[in-house]
C-alpha cells in the first residue's frame, strides 16, 4: 500500500519560536567530525511528529546569518516550515561530544524580537493551527525577552478550534492554564517551579491537581527514572512506566515524548494511548545520541513494553 501523501496526513502545528543552529563536534576513529543540524524544542517535537505519522507545521522566528544557514536544514525536514523573518540572527550553539558527554563551547542567543515580528509569528501560528488537529506550544529561547502575554493570545484564539498540548515552564505555563489546554506536559522540576514547593511522592499528585484546578484538562509529569504521573479532570491518577533502560542519553526524551503524544492525538488515539506512545518514544530517544529522534518501527515495538498502572505514592 502506498504511503499517504502529506496532504492526507493529520496535521500538528508546533509553536516553536526559536529554531537553533546546532554545531556538534564528535570523535570517530581517532579524528574529529563536525555535524550541523537544526535544533531547539520545537524542532525536536516536530521531528517526532513526522516520524510517527502526522504532518508537522513548524512556526518560528528565523533571521540573520545563522538563519540563512538554518533555513535549508529546516526545509529539508519532513513537514511544513512557516518561518517569520527577523532583523536579528537566530540562536546557535557549539557542542563538544568527543568525550561522549555534552560540553557547551559557545552559545549565541537571538536578540529580542520586534513587536511586528511577534505579531506575524502569532498570525502564522493561529492560521496553521486552525487547519490542524493538534497545536503544540513550546518555550522560547531565550525566554527573558519574549512576552508571556503572547501565550495568552495564542491559546485564546486557537483553543476553541484545535486540541492543545503545552510543554512549557513558568511563567509561560501559568499564562496558558486559564485557556484550558487539553494536556499540560511538564517535568518534575518545572512542576516544582510552578507550585514553588516539593513534588516528590504525594506532593507531586497535589501539585498536578493544582494545574487541573487552574484549568488544565489533563496533566502528564515526567519524573526522570520514576514513572510518568498522569491526572485528568474526571479520572483517577495513574502512572505510565516506560521500558526500564539504564544506559542511554536523557537529553531530548521529553521533547520526543511530546511530539509522539501530539502525533497520537492527531491520529485519533485516546489520551492514554497517545501517552503510551509518548513514553515509548522517550525510551527510544534514550537509546540514541540524537535529540528528539527515533524510528517509528522501534517506538511502536516499545509500546508493548510500556506499563500503565494506578498511581502509588511511593513511586
Amino acid at each position: 500500500m502506498p504511503a499517504p501523501s502529506p496532504s492526507q496526513l493529520p496535521r500538528v502545528t508546533v509553536f516553536g519560536p526559536d529554531p537553533l543552529l546546532s554545531v556538534t563536534i564528535e570523535a570517530c576513529d581517532g579524528r574529529d567530525e563536525v555535524h550541523v543540524h537544526p535544533a531547539g524544542q520545537g524542532v525536536w517535537v516536530a521531528r517526532m511528529v513526522a516520524e510517527l505519522g502526522a504532518q508537522p507545521v513548524l512556526c518560528g522566528l528565523l533571521g540573520g546569518e545563522t538563519g540563512t544557514v538554518l533555513r535549508p536544514l529546516l526545509e529539508a525536514l519532513p513537514g511544513e516550515l512557516r518561518a517569520v523573518a527577523t532583523s536579528g540572527s537566530a540562536g546557535s550553539y557549539v557542542i563538544d561530544r568527543r568525550a561522549d558527554t555534552r560540553s557547551v563551547l559557545a552559545m549565541a542567543a537571538r536578540p529580542a524580537p520586534h513587536r511586528h515580528e511577534l505579531d506575524d509569528l502569532l498570525a502564522e501560528t493561529i492560521s496553521a493551527a486552525l487547519a490542524s488537529d493538534v497545536l503544540v506550544v513550546c518555550n522560547p529561547y531565550p525566554a527573558d525577552d519574549f512576552p508571556v502575554e503572547l501565550y495568552d493570545r495564542l491559546l485564546a484564539d486557537a483553543r476553541a478550534e484545535v486540541r492543545t498540548v503545552v510543554d512549557l515552564s513558568s511563567p509561560r505555563l501559568d499564562h496558558t492554564l486559564a485557556q484550558q489546554p487539553d494536556l499540560v506536559k511538564c517535568n518534575d522540576w518545572e512542576l516544582a517551579e510552578y507550585v514553588r514547593g516539593p513534588v516528590d511522592g504525594r506532593h507531586g499528585l497535589d501539585a498536578a491537581r493544582r494545574l487541573i484546578d487552574a484549568g488544565a484538562r489533563a496533566v502528564a509529569v515526567t519524573r526522570a527514572a520514576a514513572p510518568i504521573l498522569v491526572l485528568g479532570v474526571d479520572d483517577e491518577p495513574f502512572e505510565i512506566v516506560p521500558p526500564p533502560f539504564s544506559a542511554g542519553y536523557r537529553e531530548g526524551t521529553g521533547d520526543a515524548m511530546t511530539g509522539a503524544v501530539a502525533a497520537g492525538l492527531a491520529r485519533g488515539m485516546t489520551l492514554r494511548e497517545a501517552l503510551v506512545l509518548g513514553a515509548a518514544a522517550g525510551a527510544g530517544n534514550f537509546l540514541r545520541h540524537g535529540l528528539g529522534t527515533g524510528h517509528r518501527r522501534v517506538i511502536e515495538a516499545l509500546t508493548a513494553r510500556v506499563v500503565v498502572r494506578p498511581f502509588t505514592v511511593g513511586a
